[in-house]
């Protein structure tokens, strides 16, 4: 990639989208579009076309349309598996179809089996049953893989699948219905100290354990990849530890300075009991994270905080 290079990241107006469109923005980068910024609904056939047709992007970033943590996925199981079905299919094809120079696919942990050894090397891929509480999800990560594979064998379509940790960080989907586990606690804390309340409840046991990815790592990473790498095997993207919930809320706790107590409601499903990826493939090539997971929470509830004030104050 160079600096006039087309350039387009399709999202749902995430911290992903938003981070990918402001990083190539703030190196220069002079024709950059973004999915939900410029209107594009890539799970409309017609709409891809179109642009494709006129903008002729060298280089794609292909994020989820819809995306959730554990009650999001069991509640939008239909609504995650269409629609990211419906983008990834028309996306692909059309930068295909209209001589994209480089495609790079973004998959999902949740992929792993549910009982993958740890930490899940990329050799792992589809040698078990996935997690039931994002089944629809992971199916539709699966297939985008799929149909970048086989894109590239018969088309020579250079389309690379790229599998990242948790991604969290500023502008974080904190509904708690919809977000990840990162959003949805860092927003139940945060309401409970504005509120004073006595007890902040978390889903599970606090005994899974989970990587997370700050979103400037992760953009950086997906660069990185796009210029460094060139295979069809799947690469991890991640920072190589993980923390248990418990060890998360007490962390987001401390940071954000609540004082009341943690309480785990055992009546709700925990989802895959550990998630770590092997990083070992792309700290050969020469790339590893730098925000490290409390410093990535500050950063987070800084945001957010300034931005509930503001809210408050309106």
């Amino acid at each position: 990639m160079n600096k006039d290079s087309s350039i387009l990241v399709v999202g749902h107006n995430d911290v992903v989208e938003r981070s990918f469109f402001q990083y190539f923005q703030k190196n220069g980068f002079a024709n950059v579009f973004s999915s939900s910024l410029i209107g594009l609904n890539t799970t409309i056939q017609s709409s891809v076309y179109h642009f494709f047709a006129k903008y002729k992007p060298d280089y794609v970033f292909l994020t989820s349309v819809r995306s959730g943590g554990i009650e999001a996925n069991q509640k939008y199981a239909g609504e995650f598996i269409y629609h990211n079905l419906e983008s990834q299919n028309n996306v692909v094809y059309a930068a295909q179809k209209f001589g994209t120079k480089k495609f790079l696919y973004v998959a999902a942990s949740c992929m792993y089996p549910k009982d993958c050894a740890q930490p899940m090397k990329e050799e792992y891929f589809l040698t078990g049953a996935v997690e039931p509480t994002s089944e629809a999800y992971s199916v539709a990560k699966i297939a985008g893989v799929e149909l970048c594979r086989a894109y590239r064998r018969q088309y020579n379509f250079n389309a690379i699948s790229v599998v990242p940790a948790t991604v969290y960080g500023p502008e974080s989907d904190m509904d708690l219905e919809k977000a990840h586990v990162m959003g949805a606690l860092i927003a139940k804390f945060h309401k409970a100290k504005v509120n004073n309340e006595k007890e902040v409840i978390v889903w599970g046991t606090g005994d899974p354990r989970r990587e997370f990815l700050y979103v400037d790592d992760f953009v950086q990473g997906c660069v990185f990849l796009m210029q460094n790498y060139n295979d069809e095997a799947l690469i991890n993207l991640g920072c190589g530890y993980d923390v248990s919930i418990t060890e998360l809320a007490g962390l987001i706790k401390k940071v954000i300075g609540y004082h009341g107590k943690i309480t785990f409601d055992l009546s709700k499903p925990d989802g895959a009991m550990k998630k770590l990826l092997d990083t070992a493939k792309i700290k050969k090539l020469g790339w590893g994270s730098k925000i490290d997971l409390e410093e990535g929470i500050k950063k987070t509830y800084e945001w957010l905080n300034q931005t509930d004030l503001v809210k408050r104050e309106a």
